[in-house]
């Protein structure tokens, strides 16, 4: 495993599952005023997992833009570049 593949799946745990999973079980908490049981946990992780996947391993894997919106390509070159520089 590479350095750049620990890197985005340590940011899919972090960023995608438990921060998820802690701001829908907020959500439900608050929404429902239910307290706090493992049943209520799961679910929520089980709910949040899926767009976690989706939005931290597809919509921000770096070529994902590239091959849903070919013409964009030149731009995101640009983009990369530009950040390259920053980073």
């Amino acid at each position: 495993m590479t350095h750049r593949q620990k890197v985005r799946l340590l940011e899919f745990l972090i960023i995608g599952v438990v921060m998820g999973t802690l701001e829908d079980l907020i959500a439900v908490i608050f929404a429902t005023d239910a307290k706090f049981s493992w049943h209520i946990l799961i679910v929520v992780f089980l709910v949040a997992l899926p767009f976690a996947v989706i939005s931290e391993l597809i919509v921000d894997h770096p070529n994902f833009w590239k091959k849903i919106w070919p013409e964009m390509r030149e731009e995101a070159r640009e983009i990369e570049q530009e950040v390259e520089k920053i980073v």
